[in-house]
């Protein structure tokens, strides 16, 4: 029952994420005026509205012009859901649990901003380290020093890099919206989690990087979100990141 709670709540959450992140970088609000389709303007009905229900029912069409809904929207719902899930069956109905769902909807909306419009903005980054630095004073798993220490490390290495490419090349290769989200990640998943996150965002966006290359005759030029990288390897940190460190560690362990 409590894991059906999880889901349900997770689907209709996702569904408010799904007005932040439409909004917030359009600069409108996200508590009025009511939903509307992007394309006709047409007020959207609540049993048009209903969390990836609606989407299946209506086949990803607005009812009133028939244009394609964005298959972003019943995505981030669902992500939401299986995160939020996860999040439980790890954690249970603890402090950790919340303020990870809370950190984890913020990774969420970043990450599809990000994406779509290739900025992180400020309003998000900002509460997002304030968060996991008042966080840090109540929890036991990490010391204030570790989370000072993971914000410090991850918005310094991504400084230097930002501050050596723009030496080198007299432009920004790297947002600083990507430093002050990695602030925020590393308070949060401290110094450890930090060095993980920055390992499979960077792995993970050179393998992308090389695919749009050679598949998609992009130049050396082209440009990848980032922070859309270090999103999801900030949860994969969180959930599994003591393990993922532990096991990297014992290929290195001598037998006996």
């Amino acid at each position: 029952m409590e894991t059906l709670i999880i889901i349900l709540f997770g689907l209709a959450w996702g569904s408010f994420l799904n007005v932040v992140i439409y909004r917030l970088p359009r600069g409108q609000s996200i508590v009025h005026p009511p939903s509307s389709c992007p394309h006709c303007g047409t007020r959207i009905r609540w049993y048009d509205n209903i969390p990836l229900l609606s989407f299946l029912l209506l086949r990803g069409k607005c009812r009133a012009c028939h244009k394609t809904i964005s298959a972003i929207y019943p995505l981030v719902e669902a992500l939401t859901s299986a995160l939020l899930v996860i999040l439980y069956l790890n954690y249970s109905f603890s402090v950790h649990f919340f303020f990870s769902a809370i950190f984890t909807s913020g990774l969420i909306v970043l990450g599809f901003i990000d994406f779509e419009h290739q900025i992180l903005p400020d309003h998000l980054t900002i509460p997002l380290f304030l968060m996991a630095l008042v966080y840090g004073f109540l929890r036991s798993d990490l010391s204030l020093k570790q989370v000072l220490g993971g914000a410090i490390l991850g918005s310094g290495f991504l400084f230097l890099v930002y501050a050596g490419y723009f030496l080198i090349r007299k432009k920004e290769g790297l947002g600083t919206g990507d430093i002050m989200l990695m602030s925020g990640i590393g308070a949060f998943l401290g110094i450890k989690g930090t060095i993980l996150t920055l390992v499979l965002a960077t792995f993970a966006g050179a393998l992308v990087g090389l695919f749009l290359l050679l598949n998609q005759k992009k130049g050396w030029q082209f440009a990848l979100p980032f922070g859309s990288f270090l999103t999801p390897a900030a949860f994969v940190s969180l959930v599994w990141g003591e393990k993922i460190i532990s096991w990297y560690l014992s290929l290195f362990s001598l037998p006996g």
